[in-house]
């Protein structure tokens, strides 16, 4: 649950601390005073997207803290598992900054993370239901999704191992009409890749090949300079007019003479040996090099033909003999994919039919399954609604077969309504009013709540358009949900705020011509003052207070019956 909230410089916040508690806590004030505000700040704690324009006047960032905390098999433990970020103590703490700039920066117990990973975490934390939720009841294309929601134990399995097969199913057929669309486009691509792989192939390169052949023209092309080079070099050191060779072995015996007398003359007599030695060493090889070296004009055609080849196959095919080598391999799996399904042409047709016949039995188990969870949800949902003072209502899981096959299967999911005996049932979007979706939408979240997994559930004016023994059926029902999962509640009606565990009021003021939001945790006597303003609005009397007083009283009795 959420256990701390800390917000600065965000929207007309200049700064708050709000402290939370298990249950249910309302937040309640004037229309406009911010109390949506410190929603959509927990949202951004959610990982929803932030803007530079909640960053409040003047200041160059908005912060924005929370600190939660779960029971030891909450599923966001396991997600922070996943993510590797550590939570020793037991408790989360998510920290979001907007800046000036455009810029946002998350952090999950202190690690960096990004907006999507962010979301991924904030939905095992808080599920946010708003007037906005309402229009998921009026968008037929999520109902599927909301019975899903409520199948989701048995569905689960079944949906994963259909939507693999029914990726493969559309690559099969999209494999089969570009075939059929392109069958002149196919076969030319068939024979370019041919073409290339056999021109390619027949060149016979090897990695490092243009190197070695870029060092062997040079040598080719400088055949005299080496020549002389060497020539010299045998002359200097065993030249008929002079040795180095035969001076240098003069020195060495000269020295071998008097080693015997003194250290430093062996010492030096041993280096002059191994100058010889050595020098003799690179005289052979000299001369060996000069035996072998031998010029050919036409290995310099053969390699200068070659390199030319490597040439023009780089310019076709990559900047480099590996480049070239790497294209190929590419080519050739896709050449081979071609070639294959090229081969099988004739069992496309007969594939395609078993794909949808399997894909047939796996969708009709999904529709049985739905079938089943929707009768249950209808059950479910009509006791909601019975206890929500809607009980002549019908609700009705309307599923019809689609004629195509889809990611979901091969089922259309409405919901229907009849809201009034002796009326036919309709569409749920063209027939429930704004307080008789409210109520529906209450009934459908205490029944997905009890699996949700998330620890806190935040309403946000869920209670519009209902007044009367209806607010206080809304009320009790918001009260239950809060004994299975903390509440956070903003609303205008009296009937839900004196239900409440915990009540903050929510107030606007200018100072020093800025505007400021304020947020205090109201005792008692506050509670009921606040309570009177919202029965009588702007002008309280003695006799609000009683009623605000006597409500009070009534919630708690109400609120025994439903723990007990």
């Amino acid at each position: 649950m959420l256990l701390e909230l800390s917000i600065t410089d965000f929207a007309i916040i200049e700064h708050l601390d709000v402290v939370f508690t298990a249950g249910m806590t309302v937040l309640t004030g004037e229309t406009g005073a911010g109390k949506s505000i410190i929603i959509d700040a927990v949202s951004l704690l959610a990982g929803s997207r932030g803007s530079k324009d909640f960053i409040r006047t003047g200041a160059t960032k908005a912060v924005i803290s929370g600190n939660f905390v779960f029971d030891d098999k909450n599923l966001t433990y396991q997600t922070l598992d996943e993510l590797g970020i550590e939570h020793p103590d037991g408790s989360i703490v998510i920290e979001r900054e907007l800046f000036d700039s455009g810029r946002n920066s998350c952090r999950v117990n202190g690690h960096m993370v990004n907006i999507s990973t962010l979301k991924r975490i904030g939905e095992t934390i808080v599920d946010i239901q708003g007037q906005n939720d309402q229009q998921e009841l009026m968008n037929p294309d999520r109902h599927i999704f909301l019975l899903d929601e409520f199948a989701d134990g048995q569905l689960t399995n079944e949906l994963t191992n259909y939507r693999e097969m029914y990726s493969d199913y559309l690559k099969l057929v999209d494999i089969i009409k570009k075939k059929h669309e392109n069958e002149k486009q196919w076969a030319q691509r068939l024979d370019m890749l041919k073409f290339q792989i056999n021109e390619i192939q027949s060149a016979n390169l090897t990695e490092n090949e243009e190197e070695e052949l870029d060092a062997e023209k040079d040598r080719l092309d400088n055949f005299q300079k080496i020549h002389d080079a060497l020539g010299n070099a045998y002359e200097s050191l065993n030249g008929e007019q002079f040795s180095a060779i035969d001076s240098i072995g003069s020195a060495m015996s000269s020295m071998q003479s008097i080693e015997d007398l003194d250290t430093d003359f062996k010492q030096t007599g041993e280096d002059i040996s191994s100058a010889f030695y050595s020098l003799q060493d690179a005289l052979n090889s000299v001369s060996d090099q000069l035996s072998s070296l031998e010029f050919n004009q036409d290995r310099l055609d053969e390699v200068e033909q070659r390199l030319n080849l490597i040439s023009q196959l780089e310019k076709k095919y990559g900047d480099s003999v590996g480049q070239i080598l790497e294209y190929l391999s590419k080519i050739q799996a896709e050449y081979s994919e071609m070639e294959s399904t090229n081969d099988e042409n004739g069992d496309l047709d007969s594939k395609l039919a078993d794909y949808e016949n399997q894909l047939t039995t796996k969708a009709n188990k999904i529709s049985q399954i739905r079938g089943k969870a929707a009768k249950t949800l209808e059950k479910s949902v009509q006791k909601q609604l019975s206890d929500l003072y809607m009980e002549k209502a019908l609700f009705e899981v309307n599923i019809q077969p689609l004629n195509h096959f889809s990611s979901l299967g091969v089922d259309q999911v409405e919901f229907y309504i009849q809201t009034n005996p002796g009326e036919r049932m309709l569409p749920l979007v063209k027939s429930a009013s704004g307080g008789e979706l409210s109520r529906i939408m209450l009934a459908l979240k205490t029944i997905f709540a009890k699996a949700a997994g998330v620890t806190s559930i935040i309403f946000d004016e869920v209670d519009t358009g209902v007044s009367g023994r209806v607010a206080q059926a809304i009320a009790n029902k918001i009260y239950t949900i809060s004994t299975k999962s903390q509440v956070l509640c903003i609303t205008h009606l009296p009937q839900v705020a004196a239900m409440s565990d915990q009540h903050y009021l929510i107030k606007k003021s200018v100072i020093k011509d800025r505007t400021k939001t304020t947020v205090s945790e109201l005792s008692k006597d506050k509670r009921i003052g606040e309570l009177s303003r919202m029965l009588a609005g702007t002008e309280v009397t003695k006799l609000t207070e009683e009623h605000a007083s006597e409500l009070l009283m009534l919630a708690g009795k109400e609120k025994k019956k439903i723990t007990n």
